[in-house]
């Protein structure tokens, strides 16, 4: 006998997913190589709840929003030593447990998958290269080649490679920028409270649902997606 998940019809065709601290476990790692970085160039260090917001934002906003007390004339060097830190331990970050399983499942059922990310596209492409991710998924978007969220261009874009109206779209992220970008775009958002914002500020955004971990994130999407 099938589920009565099996006989509804889904409400989604694409689930795009945000990166960091929602399918990759690196939110302590970023937050380290934030700090070190505003350290680099002179800046008063960044609490970690400070540097744990921007996660999510394209680097150079997100850089500038963390180190408020640091020149403009600085930002490229903040950024270049965010990305030397961020490379030197990138090979230390891994996806959390549950995930794959996940992103194959929703594949076999024939789900577009996309990433919308904060990343940098160098950055992203060096994850996806490895052999478990090559062409898991159908598009993705870097901060660095669109609009950083919570602008929905990313979004829009996404949604115009692969021919889906919004009504048809699931953002999934771990961020208050990810579910406002979800709302700008005129998509459904989910949050996941294991990344880096606390989730006690995702209810004014109305995610669908908040996940404390993939498996509850996996379940969810197999009774509601």
């Amino acid at each position: 006998m099938s589920s009565p998940s099996a006989q509804r019809p889904r409400q989604f065709d694409l689930i795009a997913f945000d990166w960091d601290g929602t399918l990759f476990d690196s939110t302590a790692i970023i937050v380290r190589c934030i700090q070190a970085a505003v350290r680099d160039v002179g800046g008063q260090t960044p609490s970690d709840e400070a540097a744990s917001y921007v996660i999510g934002m394209g680097l150079t906003q997100a850089l500038a929003h963390a180190a408020p007390d640091v020149s403009p004339d600085k930002y490229p060097l903040l950024g270049e030593r965010y990305k030397f830190h961020y490379f030197a331990r990138q090979h230390d970050i891994s996806l959390f447990a549950g995930v794959l399983d996940m992103l194959h499942d929703l594949k076999s059922r024939q789900y577009l998958l996309a990433v919308a990310t904060g990343k940098s596209r160098r950055g992203l492409d060096e994850t996806l290269s490895t052999v478990e991710l090559k062409d898991m998924f159908h598009a993705s978007r870097t901060a660095d080649e669109t609009a950083g969220k919570p602008h929905p261009r990313m979004l829009h874009e996404l949604m115009a490679a692969l021919d889906v109206a919004p009504e048809r779209v699931l953002m999934v992220g771990d961020t208050t920028h990810d579910l406002q970008m979800a709302r700008n775009a005129g998509c459904a958002s989910v949050g996941v409270s294991y990344g880096a914002h606390d989730c006690a500020a995702f209810e004014a955004l109305q995610p669908r649902f908040v996940a404390h971990s993939v498996a509850q994130l996996h379940q969810w999407m197999r009774e509601h997606g």
